[in-house]
C-alpha cells in the first residue's frame, strides 16, 4: 500500500479551557493508506500532550516507523498488520490511526459501513452532549440555551477552573430542569474537595461526574461518599482500571485505546466488570468522531457521549452535525463519506 501521513492544525472557535490546560488549536495527524486499486483508507491520530502525556511527534514517528510494514501489506491482514505495528511503537493513538485506516479500507473494498462489519444491524442513533466551552457565567448560559434550543438533553460542563457554583447555577436556569448537566473536573480534586463541592452541586441535578479525582483507590472511596454518580476518564488507562469496578461508569475514547477494535474490546471488559460505559472526544476531527459513532453503533452506549464537539472548531465545515442531540452513524462505505475534506 501507499502510505500518506500529514500532520495539520486546526484552530478553535474559541480557547477551549480545562484543569490541565487551554487548547486553542488542535495539531492532528491524518493517516492514508491506498491499495493498487485506488481505495484509500483514513486514520488519525489525535493526542493532547497536556491531557494524556503523549505529543504529535510521539504520534507522527510511531506511524513513520510502520511505513515499510504498510508497503509490504495490502491491508487485507488487517489484525496481522496491526499487530506487527504494535511491535514497532506503543503509541495508542499511532494504533488507532492504523487500526482506524485498515477498518475504512475494509469497508470501502466491501462496499459496507464499518458497523456494518462490526457486526451492528442498524446505525442507532447516538444520544450526544453539547460541551459548554464558555468559562464565565452568560457565555455559559448563552451555551445552555443554545443547547436546550438545538433539542440536546444533556450538556457537559468543565469544573475545577474557578466559579463551578456560579456557572453551573447559570447554565441550569437557562437550561431548565429537564436538561442533564455532566460535570469533567480531570481530575482537578482531592477525595476531600470532590465530596465538599459535589454536595454542594447536589441541588443542581447532576447526571455524573467524569474524572473528580485521579486514581483508582480515590475514585472507589469518592463514589462511596457522594450520591452523585462518579466516571472514570484519565484513570481509565490505568493498569486493571477495566478489571474492577470502581465507580458507577467509565468514559472510553478510541484514540487512547488504541483504535476501534482496542475500544470495543475495552468496552466488553468494562462491562464485565459491571461499569456503564459511554465514549468522547478528545477534541478530535471527523475521522476520530466517525470511528466513535461505529464503536457506539456496535456497543450501544450506556449514557450520553461527548462526541458532538466538532462544531467547536473554526473554518472548516462540519461533516457530521448533531440533529435534536443525537449523531448517526454514516451509512456510506468504510467510515464515511467525505471526511477528509475537513483536513485540507
Amino acid at each position: 500500500m501507499n502510505v500518506r501521513i500529514q500532520v495539520m492544525r486546526a484552530r478553535l472557535r474559541a480557547p477551549f479551557d480545562s484543569a490541565w490546560g487551554s487548547v486553542t488549536e488542535r495539531e492532528l495527524v491524518l493517516l492514508e493508506l491506498e491499495d493498487d486499486d485506488g481505495n484509500r483508507g483514513l486514520g488519525e491520530a489525535a493526542p493532547l500532550a497536556g491531557y494524556e502525556g503523549v505529543g504529535i511527534d510521539d504520534s507522527r514517528l510511531g506511524l513513520e516507523r510502520c511505513q515499510e510494514l504498510f508497503a509490504r501489506s495490502d491491508g487485507a491482514d488487517r489484525g496481522d498488520l496491526l499487530a506487527r505495528c504494535g511491535e514497532q511503537t506503543v503509541v495508542p493513538h499511532a494504533l488507532a490511526a492504523i487500526d482506524e485506516a485498515l477498518w475504512d479500507l475494509a469497508g470501502r473494498r466491501a462496499g459496507e459501513p464499518v458497523w456494518r462489519m462490526l457486526g451492528a444491524a442498524q446505525p442507532q442513533p447516538i444520544d450526544v452532549n453539547w460541551t459548554i466551552a464558555s468559562t464565565d457565567r452568560a457565555g455559559a448560559a448563552r451555551e445552555a440555551g443554545s443547547a436546550r434550543s438545538a433539542g440536546y438533553r444533556c450538556v457537559k460542563v468543565k469544573v475545577g477552573i474557578g466559579d463551578d457554583a456560579g456557572r453551573l447555577a447559570a447554565v441550569r436556569a437557562a437550561a431548565g430542569p429537564a436538561m442533564a448537566i455532566r460535570l469533567d473536573a480531570n481530575g482537578a480534586w482531592s477525595v476531600g474537595e470532590a465530596v465538599a463541592a459535589l454536595r454542594a452541586f447536589e441541588p443542581l441535578g447532576i447526571e455524573l461526574c467524569e474524572e473528580p479525582v485521579h486514581g483508582l483507590e480515590a475514585a472507589a472511596e469518592l463514589s462511596a461518599l457522594t450520591r452523585i454518580p462518579v466516571a472514570i476518564d484519565e484513570t481509565s488507562q490505568l493498569d486493571g482500571a477495566l478489571e474492577q469496578r470502581v465507580c458507577r461508569a467509565v468514559c472510553l475514547k478510541v484514540g487512547r485505546s488504541g483504535g476501534i477494535s482496542a475500544t470495543i474490546a475495552d468496552a466488553r471488559r468494562a462491562r464485565d466488570a459491571g461499569y456503564q460505559v459511554y465514549l468522547a472526544s478528545a477534541l478530535d476531527g471527523p475521522v476520530g468522531i466517525a470511528a466513535a459513532l461505529h464503536v457506539a453503533a456496535a456497543i450501544r452506549p450506556d449514557r450520553f457521549c461527548g462526541l458532538a464537539t466538532l462544531g467547536l472548531f473554526a473554518g472548516a465545515d462540519n461533516p457530521l452535525p448533531p440533529r435534536d442531540g443525537v449523531l448517526v452513524p454514516p451509512t456510506s462505505p468504510g467510515l464515511g463519506a467525505g471526511l477528509g475534506a475537513w483536513y485540507s
